[in-house]
């Protein structure tokens, strides 16, 4: 099975996230990530990608400008923590003891073992957004839904978390709209780049936090700081001789959200590693590595002898007979938004004889939690079954296809002593609208 692991052993942040994830792509696909990014209609922000050295080991720094600046500052001995409220770790990387007091949450995740220059702060209009101001901004992107719903979830752990540091509502949690900005840039590009590498299986390593002490508007905190340890709960994490802020917030949401199980890294083939590199120098090398390739277990001792795949998912289903057509087809649109693999109904005949339909979902674990809450919502049902279910697939490979009609998508499925190769929908849809003709009439033309 496909497999991403993604070693933390110097922490994790988005930009390193980013960086890491990306380098797993050809370039020719980097680039076009990247040039979607850039398209995201994030006013005056800008991504690139940088060759950087930790350690001797070349790896990938992303730099986020918010209208031509980064907030970096050439002072190596400034290091600060602007990834959320409680901030910078002056104990250990500055030379003074300042701290800025802002009265509200900043998510900037561009920071993680960065050295930033909080003074040109008053050049910027310190303007705050909500999380459903963020959720707008993100929904009004030009991206799959499901990268849209990724993103979302995980702007919502960090605001659950800053909720539970301060002691407010989530709905009171506000983020400062330039650390918005580059940290939705961050939130979403990891979401992005998971949904382009399509892994059957996100693992990742116990998460190193770092140690000490960070100095913020409140007084002095302890590393982890509360948003992070509180993101941190139920996941493997450590305090090693580093000092400074290793993981942050928006980091610990990422790997929250994505990363199903952790440990150490399981027995595989491994085809790719992306290294992503923060801006710090340490004495370990400075980055997160994302192994890609696939999972060897009893049953597949090796790649060569590597046997067709099994997954895992969930079939949730009820039975209603008090909802419309209309409604019906709501709940199944509201239902496939939030995650589910597949959805379909049934007309079935229920207790007295009375028509019904039985509305049957599949989806991964990941998801299942989103799809239940959506399921209820937008159903009048109030009991969902569930069975798990083992899954044959197929494995899977993209490839790019330069055409006549430009430049396609092609998808290869094969295992079980078969193998399909098609184009994928959306490109076919769009050559046959284009010309006028019909899906299976565009793709016969293609296919020959």
């Amino acid at each position: 099975m496909k497999t991403l692991y993604l070693e933390c052993n110097m922490g994790a942040a988005g930009d390193m996230l980013t960086a890491a994830l990306l380098e797993l792509l050809p370039e020719e696909r980097q680039k076009e990530v990247l040039d979607r990014l850039q398209n995201l209609g994030l006013e005056g922000v800008e991504i690139k990608k940088e060759k950087v050295t930790k350690c001797g080991i070349a790896g990938t720094h992303m730099k986020v400008t918010v209208n031509g600046e980064e907030e970096v500052s050439e002072d190596v001995d400034h290091e600060h923590h602007h990834d959320h409220e409680h901030c910078h770790d002056h104990e250990h990387d500055h030379d003074h003891d300042h701290c800025h007091d802002h009265s509200h949450n900043h998510d900037h995740d561009h920071d993680h073992n960065h050295e930033h220059d909080h003074h040109d702060h008053a050049h910027h209009h310190h303007h705050h957004t909500s999380i459903k101001d963020v959720e707008k901004i993100i929904y009004g992107m030009a991206l799959p839904f499901g990268v849209k719903m990724d993103a979302v979830a995980v702007y919502k752990l960090i605001a659950e978390a800053e909720s539970n540091a301060h002691g407010m509502p989530v709905e009171e949690v506000h983020f400062h709209e330039v650390g918005s900005k580059d940290a939705i840039m961050d939130v979403v590009a990891v979401c992005l780049l998971m949904h382009e590498i399509d892994a059957d299986n996100i693992f990742a390593s116990p998460v190193h936090v770092g140690s000490g002490q960070v100095r913020c508007a409140h007084g002095i905190m302890p590393v982890p700081a509360p948003a992070t340890e509180y993101l941190l709960r139920g996941i493997p994490s450590y305090q090693g001789n580093i000092k400074g802020e290793l993981c942050t917030p928006t980091g610990a949401a990422l790997l929250k959200h994505f990363v199903t199980k952790f440990g150490p890294r399981p027995m595989m083939n491994v085809d790719n590693v992306g290294i992503g590199c923060g801006m710090k120098d340490f004495e370990a090398a400075n980055c997160v590595r994302a192994f890609l390739g696939d999972l060897i277990t009893e049953e597949t001792p090796g790649k060569s002898e590597k046997k067709d795949d099994t997954d895992t998912v969930f079939e949730l289903n009820a039975n209603v007979d008090d909802m419309t057509a209309e409604e019906i087809g709501f709940a199944c649109d509201r239902i496939f938004d939030a995650g589910a693999r597949e959805v379909f109904t049934e007309s079935v005949y229920m207790k007295k004889n009375r028509p019904g339909t039985l509305i049957t979902v599949i989806c991964d674990s990941k998801s299942k939690e989103s799809v239940l809450e959506a399921f209820f919502k937008h159903t009048t049902t109030i009991g969902i079954r569930e069975k798990e279910c083992n899954r044959y697939v197929l494995s899977r490979s993209f490839d790019k296809t330069e055409t006549e009609f430009g430049t396609l998508t092609t998808k290869t499925s094969s295992g079980y002593g078969t193998k399909k190769t098609k184009v994928e929908y959306d490109d076919a849809a769009e050559v046959a609208l284009k010309h006028g003709m019909t899906l299976r009439e565009a793709r016969e033309l293609i296919n020959r």
